[in-house]
């Protein structure tokens, strides 16, 4: 029998996005008390951060607030812009330039969904145009904010598109002069682990042996402790997700005073979907595809074919992608988090979001001593694996609504065997329901009635509805839309183009208060 142990020092393996932000949030918490935990991150010099996703959601905001970081700093630093939604192009029919938005902020008149569901495709307009005005403004070119709004404050709820190595270089100065985090310069060579699984001790390249109470894998794809050295298997959910393979290119702007698009662009394609993401100084493509339905050869053409001129003579990254996540996150004292804990195609820019989310689940659960980690750990792993099979339900419901039926990827994300049963239900319930809040009952889920709704009916899913609409709630619609059109006119009046704020924000910051 052992003797409990305190929890006194936690070492991180890896940097890049996931290793800073856990080594920020772990510092930030663990710094608090009383006595003081050691929080220190080692990583190689010569592994460069990925940087696939580019996008965020609106969580990251709050987090950035938590840490301490000026929106302004972050705004100058890593090259941001703000996004506002996603938008959804050629999702329902190949190149015809049709789109809907699935926004951040949250519908102001849902409860006119059923109005809208009873009233024919022809006269229905955009879901997202009716129930919010944010679609109207991104679309007409505004940003969230007027330069009067305090720090992380808007007219509208949103996040950010950024330069993924700057941020990592953000968080990594802040980690170490700010909250204290111990940064280390070395390679880990062979870890040790005893007869129960734990992790005794790291050996590295130049830095010696080193120890700790508690490990967290941010190796990357590598999964060098959780899953090479503690043996964990991976949940494969290639079944479900089809995209396992990403091409990307950074492309500068051929005009400086070019409009920046204040949403992510995801444009459908024969074997997946392009991004498009303008930072202010350059553009960030991606076309994340599957293997099984095209060759790269094939995906170059398509990406090349999307790029137009400027991608002449220009070379792409190649990245294959292990889709699925770790049977556990937490084994023995070794904690995975980031690409080491499990991966989706960054649709709806999961990746940062599981960062971001898992990281500070760990600070906020951090066991006190030995003898509680075992149950910590079991609560953990069950919150994280529910977590990714609510994230990986929400991005195969976006290939199952869509209307696509041209190439045999689209044909086969409909097939019956690749869905979820927890979606099954749910389509099959939202066949003759709207859905509603209580639909989602867990605190973890990370999308939730609005999201859904957004992309359900911006991809025109029928809830068939057994109701006719009376002349009183034809006024009440009718007056809603008059409502939400002022509101656009009277914002609009307000708020800046996009580039225009951005350039404003760096010129002049932003107010505190």
């Amino acid at each position: 029998m052992t003797s409990r142990k305190d929890i006194k020092s936690v070492v991180i393996v890896g940097g890049g996005t996931a290793g800073w932000i856990s080594a920020c949030h772990l510092a930030k918490k663990l710094n608090a008390r009383t006595p003081k935990i050691q929080v220190m991150l080692v990583e190689s010099p010569n592994i460069p951060t990925i940087g696939v996703g580019e996008g965020t959601v609106p969580m990251l905001r709050e987090t950035l607030k938590y840490f301490g970081i000026r929106e302004d700093e972050f705004i100058r630093r890593c090259d941001v812009t703000f996004k506002q939604s996603v938008k959804f192009i050629d999702w329902n029919e190949p190149n015809s330039g049709e789109y809907y938005h699935h926004l951040f902020d949250y519908p102001y008149f849902k409860d006119f969904t059923s109005t809208w569901l009873n009233k024919s495709l022809s006269d229905r307009g955009r879901y997202a145009d009716l129930v919010s005005v944010q679609g109207h403004l991104i679309d007409a070119g505004y940003g969230p904010k007027a330069m009067t709004q305090p720090q992380y404050r808007g007219a509208m709820h949103y996040a950010y598109h950024l330069d993924a190595a700057k941020f990592t270089k953000l968080l990594t100065e802040f980690g170490v002069e700010r909250l204290g985090v111990k940064h280390l310069l070395a390679e880990v060579i062979d870890t040790k682990i005893d007869a129960q699984g734990n992790i005794l001790e790291l050996h590295t390249n130049n830095a010696g042996v080193l120890t700790a109470d508690l490990y967290v894998d941010c190796t990357g794809f590598s999964a060098q402790l959780i899953g090479n050295a503690c043996n964990v298997p991976f949940v494969d959910k290639s079944d479900i997700l089809f995209v396992d393979s990403a091409l990307v290119v950074q492309l500068p702007y051929e005009d400086k005073y070019t409009p920046i698009p204040c949403f992510t662009k995801s444009t459908a394609q024969e074997a997946g979907w392009i991004w498009d993401i303008g930072l202010s100084e350059r553009r960030g493509v991606g076309y994340v595809y599957s293997s099984q339905y095209s060759s790269i050869e094939q995906a170059e053409s398509v990406l090349r074919e999307y790029l137009g001129k400027p991608a002449e003579e220009i070379s792409f990254r190649h990245i294959p992608m292990k889709v699925g996540y770790r049977e556990k996150s937490w084994q023995g004292n070794c904690v995975a988090i980031g690409l080491s804990s499990g991966f989706v195609e960054p649709l709806e820019a999961t990746g940062l979001l599981m960062f971001d989310a898992t990281a500070r689940m760990l600070a906020e659960c951090f066991p006190a001593n030995t003898d509680v980690m075992p149950l910590v750990a079991n609560r953990y792993n069950q919150r994280v694996s529910n977590a990714w099979n609510r994230v990986i339900d929400f991005i195969k419901l976006h290939y199952v609504t869509a209307k696509r039926m041209d190439t045999p990827f689209w044909v086969d994300n409909k097939n019956e065997i690749s869905i979820p049963d927890s979606l099954k239900e749910h389509l099959e319930l939202w066949r003759y329901h709207i859905p509603t809040a209580y639909d989602f009952t867990s605190t973890l889920e990370f999308f939730n009635l609005e999201n859904y709704l957004y992309v359900l009916y911006g991809s025109d899913f029928e809830s068939k509805l057994k109701m006719t609409l009376n002349d009183e709630e034809e006024r009440l619609f009718s007056e809603m839309t008059d409502k939400l059109d002022k509101q656009v006119t009277l914002l609009k009046s307000q708020l800046l183009p996009h580039r225009e704020l951005i350039e404003r924000i760096k010129l002049y910051g932003i107010q505190l208060n």
